[in-house]
């Protein structure tokens, strides 16, 4: 997947490098998101925000019109996106569940939170559900639950 990640702090460069073994193309910014910055989001496939980050429906419609399909944060809280412009412009948001970073010592958080948002994008590549991680209906959770193998490709 092509990625960029904005609002990068140096102290996590690492933890992101060790996470995505090489796996996705991945651009890392210092610069937050906003309607200024989306442009680095071009021929992106995600993108990857903080809490801090303008995650608004303009910068929402921006990123969709440069053909961004996936948002995910570097934080448990996803109440920074707008996730109603998201739906409408079928982008797929993905977060950390708070369950994997809960109980963890500050020294242990980057990795947690690298980890954590690789594995978004790499269930997402996949096309696989995104569990606990995916802001959205949890339709897909419920499928699972009812039918868990016949929708095991099920996109989220």
């Amino acid at each position: 997947m092509r990625v960029v990640a904005y609002s990068i702090k140096s102290a996590e460069k690492e933890p992101l490098a060790i996470a995505n073994r090489k796996k996705h193309e991945i651009t890392l910014i210092s610069n937050s998101l906003s309607a200024d910055t989306v442009f680095y989001a071009e021929g992106k496939d995600a993108v990857v925000v903080y809490t801090d980050d303008d995650v608004s429906a303009g910068v929402i419609n921006q990123l969709a019109d440069l053909g961004v399909k996936y948002i995910a944060t570097r934080s448990a809280n996803s109440h920074h996106i707008d996730q109603a412009a998201a739906a409408l412009r079928n982008i797929k948001i993905a977060s950390v569940p708070l369950m994997a970073i809960s109980g963890l010592a500050e020294s242990e958080l980057s990795m947690a939170l690298a980890t954590e948002t690789i594995n978004n994008l790499d269930k997402w590549q996949g096309k696989r559900c995104l569990g606990d991680a995916c802001i959205c209906s949890r339709s897909c959770d419920q499928m699972h639950n009812a039918v868990a193998t016949k929708h095991s490709s099920h996109e989220h």
